[in-house]
């Protein structure tokens, strides 16, 4: 079989949009999957819908890369989105065209084409996810290297080409996940101008002339197709080999943290793209956090007691999807500062996504450190609930019983791995979490649910603070952990509805 290129594609009989040639206006690092089904999806969009008519240049951020197979391709590869959208199964196969190549900066002529293209007066936008670790500073960094081996370090080179040549101030758009990832990304390039001695007429030029911006990306990614079966009856289906084909879901969010007339430039309001651009994406990063990650923490734990193993089939049933829905509509969204229209639809996309017939999402790999997600995800609805409302939020009490109830339901041991638990329908499982955390529970598994309740809520470690100062909170999770020992989780979560 023919691996795809335009030529292949032309023979293959494929009729959807295809843009063969257009001016380079993205300068993009990162070649992974993730950008390549989010950020390039948006762009390969924006030519189709309003003939933005641009295109993407992909660079390494680090020496090993994809570099060479995407070359072959000509850029092109075929993305499938899969899930479901209001409640319809979706299956939605693109193939994207928007890229150009994709450059390997560590060989010395490559290098010399991400300088090139700085300098180029079609170049408009700059993106990047070269993951957590990628925006740091690194002083080994010097600015004749070729090229500087940190990704701050690389942006500032080029921003330097681009000032020396008269260019123009581009837009950076920062995708890595962590907090205010714009403004980290910055201070690290003001860092490396100290460093380096470069003149303060550039300095002015990257904080006044180039806008960085923090952004919020939401979009699962599973990636590579890995069933050599289902691999190759999609090969029958192309006409063409593939080995860069990509799967996401279909949901996907990108909040742009930036000045308004930044809404008018980018293509993808006009496109109808759910890229909006907001002067601070701190509300939103609440919302993804409380709903859709608070939503996982919250029930997960008490379904995988109750004999669920992945998300889609707790979906399915009426008691977790109730509980769960109870807990996002009457006692998380009331406490989160965005219009409530926004948050109603956020939480309905939730369901939808956490029902995706393509992914099968194991309970226990959400259950990975579960202590530091219940304090970070749920934690601070249950207090701004209790603050603003006067009361308990019942469906969240039970979800910390829940946890309290994974964590030491018939323990077995304490090995190196982690706890060994067992649940009802008879198999052991494994807890991960913090090894202070994993020893406090093996210590503490002889006790009735009253003592363990109070323990664990006076540990400060876990919480930060004592958690029996939530009036009433412990007798109510104690009285939750009693009912899942004697009946079950799904008797518990079935009499908060």
């Amino acid at each position: 079989m023919e691996k795809l290129n335009y030529e292949v594609l032309k023979k293959s009989g494929y009729d959807g949009y295809i843009l063969e040639s257009a001016p380079e206006k993205v300068m993009q690092f990162g070649e992974g999957n993730f950008l390549r089904a989010f950020v390039d999806y948006w762009f390969d969009v924006s030519n189709e819908r309003v003939g933005w008519n641009g295109k993407c240049v992909l660079v390494q951020p680090i020496a090993p890369g994809l570099a060479t197979l995407i070359n072959e391709q000509e850029g092109l590869y075929t993305l499938y989105l899969r899930g479901r959208e209001n409640g319809e199964k979706v299956d939605r196969k693109r193939v994207i065209s928007c890229v150009s190549r994709c450059l390997n900066p560590y060989e010395s002529a490559d290098f010399d084409s991400m300088m090139e293209l700085a300098r180029s007066k079609d170049l408009e936008y700059i993106v990047s996810n070269t993951t957590e670790a990628g925006i740091v500073y690194d002083p080994a960094c010097q600015l004749a290297d070729r090229p500087a081996s940190s990704f701050p370090g690389k942006l500032t080179q080029v921003l330097l080409e681009r000032f020396n040549a008269g260019g123009t101030g581009l837009v950076i758009l920062s995708c890595e996940l962590i907090d205010n990832n714009g403004k980290e990304l910055l201070r690290c390039v003001n860092q490396y101008i100290d460093q380096w001695g470069l003149s303060e007429d550039f300095r002015k030029y990257v904080n006044e002339d180039c806008t960085f911006c923090s952004t919020l990306v939401d979009r699962i990614v599973p990636g590579r197709i890995r069933d050599p079966e289902e691999v190759a009856r999609l090969e029958q289906e192309h006409g063409y080999a593939d080995p860069l084909l990509d799967v996401g879901e279909v949901f996907g969010v990108w909040n742009i943290e930036g000045p308004a007339w930044l809404e008018e430039k980018l293509p993808f309001k006009a496109a109808g793209l759910n890229c909006p651009v907001v002067p601070d994406v701190t509300p939103y990063k609440k919302r993804k956090v409380r709903i859709l990650n608070g939503a996982h923490t919250g029930f997960v734990l008490g379904a995988y007691l109750a004999g669920f193993d992945i998300v889609r089939d707790c979906m399915q049933d009426e008691t977790v999807l109730g509980f769960m829905n109870k807990m996002l509509y009457d006692e998380v969204i009331p406490t989160l500062p965005l219009d409530k229209k926004n948050l109603t639809d956020f939480a309905a996309a939730v369901q939808d996504r956490f029902n995706n017939p393509f992914v099968n999402h194991e309970l226990m790999s959400i259950s990975l450190n579960s202590t530091s997600k219940w304090r970070a995800r749920d934690l601070p609805s249950l207090q701004e609930y209790v603050a603003e409302k006067g009361e308990l939020p019942r469906c969240l009490v039970t979800s910390f019983a829940a946890y309290m109830a994974f964590f030491s339901n018939d323990i077995q041991e304490l090995t190196d791995k982690g706890l060994v638990c067992r649940r009802a329908k008879g198999n052991e499982y494994t807890v991960s979490d913090d090894r202070f955390v994993l020893e406090f529970y093996y210590d503490h598994r002889n006790d009735d649910a009253e003592t363990l309740t109070h323990a664990v809520m006076t540990d400060e470690r876990m919480w930060g603070m004592d958690l029996t100062a939530i009036p009433g909170f412990e007798a109510a999770a104690a009285e939750a952990l009693k009912k899942i020992r004697s009946e079950g989780a799904l008797k518990a979560y079935a009499d908060c509805l």
